[in-house]
């Protein structure tokens, strides 16, 4: 048999694994809905993270049934809903932000389609310094834009995530594998600050992160990609481990950095869109750095 031919076997093999791990990931969420109804009381703001949950794994899930168009559909939607949240902060003409929006969508899933995934990369690390020198200069309008566009190149490595290798099945095991990790850091930084939280990471721009919340998303992270990449097959014990602990690192600064867009936006979440998380990208914060991070961290 050929090594193409153990390779397909080997794809077909894994996919019954993503969806029992979804299924997994389902009923770790019903537990925790369980847990938080019997020991939190109504309306608290733990109970309300949760619940988000099951409003966002729902959307994540059919994107997957829908690959490979599913992805790009979601990287499109969550686009369209910033696009909304911004309009709102943005001191300039909403009608001319709307189109400069939309031309940037135009050529976000152009560089997709064509694999151009190296000089999203470099566009990326260009707004991000962009952010920065904006950020230092109090100029509102341009930081709005400039949310904008980096939440376009960041997630648009998630189709190039999904062209990375022959084998469909991989590529939506990888996909899958980043939501989980991400979501995940997000969940166990939110428990163990509000539980343990004690000394604050960067009070200045995001008072509620502490060290403590910091160590819980990373050892939450460590485990999760290693049990998870481990039961889908997709890299060494090592190489799981360094991704799990860059992964939750990038997370952590893809916060800080729209957090501290929102201060000089004198805001406190984009919308409220999610009850318990704010708006999208209050939620996709840290997706805008991990999926560039895992596909370079791939492809090394």
């Amino acid at each position: 048999m050929s090594d193409f031919s153990v390779a397909a076997l080997a794809s077909t093999a894994l996919a019954p694994r993503i969806w029992v791990a979804t299924l997994l990931l389902y009923g770790v969420l019903a537990l925790a809905s369980l847990g938080a109804g019997r020991w939190t009381a109504p309306g608290s703001a733990l109970r309300l993270q949760i619940n988000a949950w099951w409003r966002i794994f729902p959307v994540v899930s059919l994107s997957m049934l829908l690959y490979p168009a599913g992805p790009m559909l979601l990287s499109l939607l969550i686009a369209g809903l910033a696009v909304r949240e911004l309009s709102s902060h943005y001191a300039g003409p909403r009608a001319r932000f709307q189109w400069v929006c939309a031309a940037v969508l135009v050529l976000q899933t152009a560089l997709a389609l064509h694999s151009a995934a190296m000089a999203t990369a470099l566009l990326l690390a260009l707004l991000l310094v962009q952010a920065v020198v904006f950020g230092l200069r109090r100029q509102p309008a341009q930081m709005v834009l400039l949310l904008f566009l980096l939440l376009c190149a960041g997630l648009s490595f998630l189709p190039h995530l999904l062209q990375r290798s022959p084998m469909p099945t991989v590529n939506l095991a990888w996909f899958f594998y980043l939501f989980a990790v991400t979501a995940l850091n997000d969940i166990a930084q939110f428990v163990c600050g509000k539980c343990f939280g004690r000394h604050r990471l960067a009070a200045r721009v995001s008072p509620n992160k502490t060290w403590q919340g910091l160590a819980g998303g990373v050892l939450a992270s460590l485990a999760v990609s290693a049990a998870l990449g481990g039961y889908l097959q997709l890299a060494s014990l090592p190489l799981l481990l360094a991704l799990g602990l860059l992964l939750s690192l990038a997370g952590v600064a893809g916060d800080l950095v729209f957090s501290a867009a929102k201060r000089r936006l004198g805001i406190k979440d984009f919308s409220q869109l999610i009850p318990g998380h704010g708006g999208i990208l209050d939620r996709v914060d840290s997706l805008v750095l991990t999926a560039p991070l895992l596909y370079c961290g791939l492809m090394l």
